[in-house]
């Protein structure tokens, strides 16, 4: 029996989820919502590039749910809990379980306590589950290397680095590293928190958590890369002296010394992406994938893949950290 979706937020990342969702088996969508005057009332595969589905994007969730009766909701609208949490009371109140791609829903209880309290009792009120999850946070930076210590008698310490080329990202993605900027524009928006990257205190937060490590300190300091050359991609053209993308990392302390360390490139021109993950202790463990994981593909990929996971899991708040990882699901 197929798995009814309701796909909110039609943006690059909600649109290669609903790709994905009518490719595979046992699952299908069967409403989509999003904000935005000229996707409203149009034909939703036109707006994913696929062929017409009969399904036309509206901006009424309530009336959506109804008419769609969906098991899950697939959430992708903004990174802020703050900004999001009114869709997800509603849903809740629809009894339906979320995925969600919102970034500081990936790992929550350490500075939202309020809305993480408030999303956790409703979701048990509902008997359904909430989880935020992605490629970044959610895999590449905390699920994986967690995973990767299982097999490890005794931990010291771990680095994480995540180096991406960003031309092949989205065009809102290169937005949010700064690209095209100047410094002087950089140093105001990363100041307003506009441009940088979400989810790396979160992250930190999920693997101490994990450990058993109490950490005094967390830092997320982010830092421009200029471009040396122009540089371009599918969406814009960044000229020499311009910020091509940030350099990012997050820390977390105990004592004085550094346990955990997320250290983040994403620029345009990159000469190299790479994932890597350096786990010390005993044995001590490198893992490196070549090429990187590709953040959009990922993202969409493991938001698909929890779908099964999501409807099944025990009620309340959930994270990545307390869930089965998912693998591939081909219906």
């Amino acid at each position: 029996m197929s798995i009814k979706v309701l796909q909110v937020g039609l943006g690059p990342i909600g649109t290669a989820v609903v790709r994905q969702l009518i490719s595979r088996t046992g699952l299908s969508v069967v409403g989509a919502i999003d904000i935005d005057p000229e996707k409203v009332g149009r034909d939703l595969g036109d707006i994913c590039g696929a062929s017409r589905l009969g399904i036309k994007v509206s901006n009424d969730l309530v009336g959506t749910i109804g008419a769609g009766r969906p098991d899950i909701a697939v959430m992708c609208t903004s990174s802020s809990l703050k900004r999001a949490l009114p869709q997800f009371e509603v849903v809740l109140g629809h009894k339906l379980p979320i995925v969600s791609t919102t970034e500081e829903l990936a790992y929550p209880a350490a500075s939202h306590v309020i809305e993480t309290n408030r999303l956790d009792q409703l979701a048990r009120a509902a008997g359904v589950a909430v989880l935020g999850t992605g490629v970044n946070p959610g895999f590449a930076m905390d699920a994986l290397p967690i995973a990767l210590t299982g097999v490890c008698e005794t931990l010291e310490s771990i680095r994480v680095d995540r180096i991406q080329d960003a031309r092949i990202r989205r065009l809102p993605f290169q937005k949010k590293i700064g690209a095209g900027l100047t410094l002087e524009e950089f140093s105001q928006r990363a100041g307003d928190g506009s441009v940088r990257h979400v989810g790396l205190a979160e992250s930190i937060a999920m693997i101490a958590d994990s450990f058993g490590w109490r950490l005094d300190k967390v830092t997320d300091e982010i830092q421009p890369k200029l471009a040396d050359v122009a540089v371009s991609s599918e969406y814009l053209t960044v000229e020499p002296g311009l910020v091509s993308g940030i350099v990012q990392e997050g820390r977390g302390y105990r004592n004085g010394e550094v346990l955990i360390t997320l250290h983040m490139e994403a620029y345009l021109g990159a000469p190299e992406s790479y994932d890597a993950v350096h786990i010390f202790g005993n044995p001590p463990l490198i893992m490196r994938i070549a090429g990187g994981i590709h953040g959009d593909i990922a993202t969409a990929s493991i938001v698909v893949n929890s779908i099964p996971r999501v409807c099944q899991a025990t009620p309340g708040l959930r994270t990545m950290r307390d869930m089965v990882l998912p693998g591939y699901y081909g219906g």
